[in-house]
């Protein structure tokens, strides 16, 4: 057996009590394994000076909490693992919370960057991308048409690049024309536009728990609160909780996203989705639809956005080419229903337009009929990635982690036990060039401090197994270290292995 050493973890009322919860505190944080036999009931009294009875107590409350089971004639074993649970719904803040701590999370932005292994980048590696029929295309385009270069292009976006984009909603029931389409630099542009078109500093949008840093870096940029609803990690966003939060009229946009949300990963039921535009709309609160990832699904079919229940022009509709196609072209696009116009302004007025040669490109791509070719391939790629995260999670987590394997998309979120500080987790992984986003990151309230997200994006390598070992070995030791009141000086099970 390895050198085992179990800190007093809480002050108990009883002997046997004290040991079961420091063995407890072992299982969980991996130093003893499923499978692994337990120094025998005399055995563990010589070492510990306890009396038989005591240790067999210890046992026996080990074994009524599933930790541990005795096999005949052999003694007592901890007990396989369990496959891991997903998080609980959220509980956030009931009350709105300015987004004024964003700011102080630019450093670990800048260590990640640096870092050996980053699973806080939620881009896709160049590998993912057609980048050479992309460069084809550029050319062509540049080629054919020198004078793109010398124009600014329509405020409203290229034509044929809004025909496909509405061309292709039919295949989720979009109801909308090419006309209905404005083209944006990125999502994040088209975000922008809608906030600005339906709120006013201090104003409340009610948002997901957790949610995407980069929404809540612009509600904090717009000087808006956020109103942090329950969300459930495979059904999305509560309506029940949603409905209540919007009862007294403080609410003034909703910004979320339905499909594979970032970081939790949850996927609305079209039910849901019906309920909660049916809901925002009977209270003339527009809804701010992210679809970036609604692409990303692994199997079945795409599933629809809210946009598709959508019959009165309530919900905005943004998206983009930049996960799925080509980061580095910054494309996105926006249907902004009964406030198209008054974002047509907007977007005349934040950056005139997006730059034609790259809308010209995608549109050819897009034409030629490669889009979708590459969109099966990609869905590939990132359903085993993500399959292969999964796994190194339950290897090599401690005992009692929760997280999500999404039905789409490439985020796993984790929920580690409680003790457990991902903040300072990363600090300690970014010291062995391993990143990783903080939970804290996506709350306003800075909630989810045991919480962290890893971002399945390049191709799984043995380094990328071994980071996520890592970041787990490093939570179990955290986890033995977690101050509990009442803790004491630390004993020591005999090193010696058994027979």
């Amino acid at each position: 057996m390895n050198d085992l050493a179990f800190g007093h973890r809480r002050k108990a009322d009883t002997l046997y009590h004290q040991l079961a919860e420091e063995m407890a505190q072992a299982i969980a944080a991996g130093l003893l394994k499923p499978g692994e036999k337990l120094p025998s009931v005399r055995k563990m009294s010589s070492q510990r000076q306890l009396s038989l009875s005591t240790v067999m107590e210890a046992y026996r409350e080990l074994e009524d909490r599933g930790l541990i089971e005795a096999r005949p004639q052999s003694g007592f074993y901890v007990r396989p693992a369990q496959a891991m649970q997903i998080p609980l719904l959220t509980q956030p803040p009931q009350t709105p919370s300015r987004v004024i701590t964003q700011a102080e999370f630019w450093p670990y932005h800048v260590g990640g960057a640096s870092a050996r292994v980053d699973f806080s980048f939620a881009v896709l590696a160049p590998e993912h991308y057609p980048t050479q029929p992309l460069q084809r295309l550029l050319s062509q385009v540049s080629r054919h048409a020198p004078e793109i270069l010398a124009d600014y292009g329509r405020p409203q976006g290229d034509p044929e690049l809004r025909r496909h984009i509405a061309r292709r909603s039919l295949a989720w029931g979009g109801q909308f024309e090419a006309d209905d389409v404005i083209i944006t630099q990125g999502c994040l542009e088209a975000l922008n536009l809608c906030l600005r078109a339906v709120t006013r500093p201090g104003d409340v949008v009610a948002i997901e728990s957790p949610a995407y840093f980069g929404l809540l870096q612009i509600l904090e940029s717009f000087n808006l609160k956020a109103l942090e609803i329950p969300t459930h990690p495979q059904t999305g966003i509560s309506v029940e909780a949603l409905e209540l939060a919007t009862r007294n009229g403080q609410v003034q946009a909703c910004l979320l996203l339905p499909n594979f949300s970032n970081p939790i990963g949850c996927l609305m039921p079209d039910e849901a989705k019906r309920r909660l535009v049916e809901l925002l709309d009977s209270r003339n609160i527009p809804l701010i639809e992210d679809d970036l990832y609604g692409e990303f699904f692994h199997h079945g079919e795409r599933p629809r956005p809210a946009k598709a229940f959508d019959r009165t022009g309530n919900v905005m509709l943004c998206s983009s080419f930049t996960k799925t196609l080509a980061p580095g072209f910054r494309v996105g696009w926006v249907v902004a229903g009964r406030w198209q116009r008054e974002l047509e302004k907007l977007k005349f007025i934040n950056t005139f337009s997006t730059p034609a040669i790259l809308q010209q490109t995608i549109a050819r791509f897009l034409e030629n009929g490669g889009y979708d070719h590459h969109l099966r391939k990609l869905r590939r790629a990132v359903c085993e990635q993500v399959e292969h995260g999964a796994a190194a999670v339950r290897r090599y987590f401690p005992a009692n982690t929760r997280f999500t394997v999404p039905e789409g998309g490439f985020v796993l979120w984790i929920e580690l036990p409680e003790g457990i500080d991902t903040l300072q987790l990363l600090q300690r992984c970014l010291q062995e060039g391993i990143a990783f986003s903080p939970g804290e990151l996506f709350s306003p309230s800075r909630s989810y401090r045991n919480c962290l997200r890893i971002c399945c994006v390049q191709t799984w390598t043995t380094r990328h197994e071994k980071a996520v070992q890592r970041i787990g070995e490093l939570a179990a030791e955290m986890l033995l270290q977690a101050p509990v009141a009442g803790a004491t000086a630390p004993a020591v099970i005999d090193p010696t292995p058994i027979k």
